[in-house]
């Protein structure tokens, strides 16, 4: 089984969500203690799909993430570089135009989505100015991302008991329910090293995003970051 470290080898992390495909989003599920249903609902809002659009779904995993915009009359296309995930995603939406593709290097032209997403998948990226700078690319003039990942909380004590959920209980629980548990330990990590919500947003402001902002969920344990292309 493959653990990822926090120098992001794309090779590394590809192989870890390979072997984590078949459950992972049941595993996300009941390692967020059903939140993970909420955060998506908030991220659809978020990027508030139309009838006509054409949103990118970056890091899509299976394509879950990806049935609200197609629900919305959107047409969407469900990236990952995980041929894991995107095997299973197949089996399960064979209908979904899902394309392998690296975040760093995305395989589209210039300035062909109204909207681009990604919900828990840019801390894992190893170049997180480029996959930014990529969006931004990709993005008409006038355009939206919306970026859905996890953060720090804002309130001390709870950051607290939360950072001690993460490195202790976080990994007994992954051993149960995942065929993998030893890559919830890298997760974890991932989280824990991740910046803050304004580090995030500087980030996309230095990608040339604009109108940055950001807002938490559930207490900080999640942020929801927004910006948009000038016209």
């Amino acid at each position: 089984m493959t653990r990822a470290t926090l120098d992001k080898q794309p090779h590394e992390v590809a192989s870890m969500f390979d072997d984590v495909a078949a459950n992972y989003d049941l595993t996300n599920d009941v390692l967020s203690l059903g939140q993970d249903r909420r955060w998506r609902k908030e991220v659809a809002k978020a990027v508030d799909a139309r009838p006509a659009q054409r949103i990118l779904d970056l890091a899509a995993g299976t394509g879950t993430s990806s049935l609200p915009f197609t629900a919305a009359g959107a047409y969407v296309v469900p990236c990952d570089f995980s041929l894991g995930m995107l095997r299973e995603g197949k089996k399960r939406h064979p209908w979904l135009p899902l394309t392998a593709g690296d975040a760093t290097r995305l395989p589209f032209a210039d300035g062909v989505f109204d909207a681009v997403t990604i919900s828990f998948g840019l801390r894992n990226v190893q170049d997180t100015g480029r996959a930014l700078r990529e969006l931004y690319r990709v993005t008409k003039p006038g355009g939206r991302v919306v970026i859905c990942e996890f953060s720090h909380p804002t309130w001390a004590p709870f950051r607290t008991v939360y950072e001690e959920y993460l490195m202790r209980a976080l990994p007994p629980v992954a051993r149960a329910v995942s065929s993998n548990p030893d890559a919830y330990v890298y997760l974890a990590e991932s989280i824990q090293s991740w910046p803050d919500q304004p580090g995030l947003a500087r980030q996309l402001q230095q990608a040339g995003w604009s109108r940055v902002a950001w807002r938490n969920l559930s207490g900080g344990i999640v942020a929801l970051h927004r910006g948009t292309k000038q016209a």
